[in-house]
């Protein structure tokens, strides 16, 4: 995306990289830390499941989602480097590899690769896999429901409930079922919107909203940060469709061009790459608008809304 028009260009004129890549790689390695500290080596009976769960959750990734809700909480709660902040975004950083995982295996998108490494029913098995994504999400919830997280049992549950509708069946499973029956179909571009939307962008929108419940955020500040969620998560999958296009395996880390080997209906299928950008960048741009009320303080957020537009994985 890199060599689109003057447009993309003007979106993205005053996109501070340097600092966004900075705060991206601190948060991260507190996010990798505290996910070796909840998912601790173990010997024993259990120790290739466990094996397996620190193989498909650690050590990779941008850890966009976990950034999501630290950044966001710390909007409201100058404290937000403590320890609740980065079990939350953990928590759904383990949500997310659990969905991957699942996504790999042959009878969904039969992919050998993620993150440039063997996936992990390649890496270990089929039915490995499947019980390392069982063991992944309730790990998730396991973790938003202790009291390390928040002290407030109303905040925990919240939390609980929250992440529970963004990833189920009117969530990102009901998303990836849809994906899956769309398969050599035409659909029509509102039905990719919505496609995505579930299968992409609620848990990207929950990672976002975690950080304003954790931070207590007002009913305003709360809805301005869940459509600044579901826009980024929106313009993240157009993104994601532009690079499945145009960029090389190695590049993505995981097999490129599976989209249209697929058949699949996607942004770039209907509207073009060049008409994939302009969507995404408006998406950008209103996402932008929706953190004003937050003056400074959000500077990072709006650069992660303009990176996800132009990142190359």
């Amino acid at each position: 995306m890199t060599n689109s028009g003057a447009s993309h260009r003007s979106v993205s004129s005053d996109y501070d990289s340097e600092a966004l890549r900075n705060s991206l790689k601190k948060r991260a390695g507190v996010i990798e830390a505290m996910l070796d500290r909840l998912i601790p080596q173990v010997s024993g009976p259990d120790a290739r499941l466990v094996e397996a769960m620190r193989y498909a959750a650690l050590g990779g990734g941008k850890r966009l989602r976990g950034y999501l809700v630290a950044e966001v909480a710390a909007l409201f709660d100058d404290r937000a480097g403590d320890d609740g902040a980065y079990r939350a975004a953990a928590s759904v950083e383990m949500l997310h590899a659990y969905s991957l995982v699942h996504d790999d295996l042959p009878a969904m998108d039969d992919d050998d690769l993620r993150r440039g490494q063997p996936s992990t029913h390649r890496k270990f098995d089929e039915a490995t896999a499947i019980l390392v994504g069982d063991a992944l999400q309730t790990k998730a919830f396991e973790v938003l429901a202790e009291v390390g997280t928040h002290p407030e049992t109303a905040v925990r549950l919240d939390l609980v409930l929250t992440l529970a509708k963004a990833s189920g069946a009117a969530g990102m499973v009901g998303g990836q079922m849809i994906d899956m029956e769309g398969e050599g179909r035409a659909l029509s571009l509102d039905e990719v919107r919505h496609l995505h939307a579930l299968k992409t962008g609620c848990l990207i929108r929950y990672s976002a909203e975690a950080g304003a419940i954790l931070g207590k955020a007002n009913a305003e500040q709360r809805e301005l940060i869940v459509s600044y969620g579901r826009d980024i998560g929106a313009a993240f999958q157009i993104a994601d469709d532009v690079l499945d296009a145009t960029a090389s395996a190695e590049e993505l880390g995981k097999t490129a061009g599976k989209d249209l080997a697929a058949a699949k209906s996607t942004f770039v299928a209907l509207l073009g790459i060049e008409g994939a950008q302009r969507e995404a960048e408006a998406l950008v741009r209103r996402a932008a608008d929706s953190l004003r009320i937050f003056g400074d303080k959000a500077e990072r957020l709006r650069d992660l809304a303009r990176y996800v537009v132009e990142r190359r994985s």
